[in-house]
């Protein structure tokens, strides 16, 4: 960064690491232990649409890599009401790594062929054990940060800002938390998340 871009409050984009999706595992204990959240086995990765035969050819081979080694339940694709498409990815709740390996295998597959810039955000999905509440750590790609999103179990785009920052504050140690609010979007109606929307 140059002094210019100082002077004038620019700052380079974080490389992405996606390294950091693999501290997920330690988070969820500390999120069971902490809070009372357990993984529903449930993760997607959002990317942006493009169109041509190359991200055709892409996405067949993500969903074959992914189905390959899957018993059922098979990779999901959706697209939602911004025009955004979703990969959802089903594991067995206690299989939290695998469902990470998958999440960093999608990310790794569009960020080598040169679609990194459409690559929005991963999300892993957990459920509290005493109420009907669920909680998605987001990873934002751009950023290399995760911040938790929780949607109210009333059906309403609201959130139970509270959790969040009970959240952050619980994970500090286990994730790199993205320090600005300002950029904890609200994935409303994400695959995974149940009845959030």
């Amino acid at each position: 960064m140059g002094l210019l871009d100082a002077l004038l409050g620019r700052s380079k984009p974080v490389r992405p690491d996606l390294d950091r999706l693999f501290g997920l595992p330690s988070a969820a204990i500390t999120l069971q232990a902490g809070a009372g959240f357990v993984p529903t086995g449930t993760g997607s990765v959002c990317f942006a649409s493009v169109e041509g035969g190359a991200f055709d050819t892409l996405r067949q081979e993500v969903r074959e890599l992914l189905d390959a080694d899957r018993e059922g339940a098979p990779v999901e694709y959706s697209q939602d009401t911004y025009g955004y498409t979703w990969l959802l990815v089903r594991h067995a709740p206690e299989d939290t790594a695998s469902l990470v390996n998958d999440l960093h295998a999608v990310n790794t597959l569009l960020q080598d062929a040169g679609f990194g810039p459409q690559l929005l955000c991963s999300l892993a999905v957990f459920r509290a054990t005493a109420d009907p509440r669920v909680l998605a750590l987001v990873y934002l790609y751009k950023r290399g940060t995760f911040y938790p999103f929780a949607p109210l179990p009333d059906g309403t785009e609201r959130r139970d800002n509270a959790l969040e920052l009970q959240v952050r504050a619980l994970l500090a140690d286990d994730l790199r938390i993205e320090p600005d609010l300002g950029r904890w979007f609200p994935v409303w109606g994400a695959p995974g998340l149940g009845g959030s929307r």
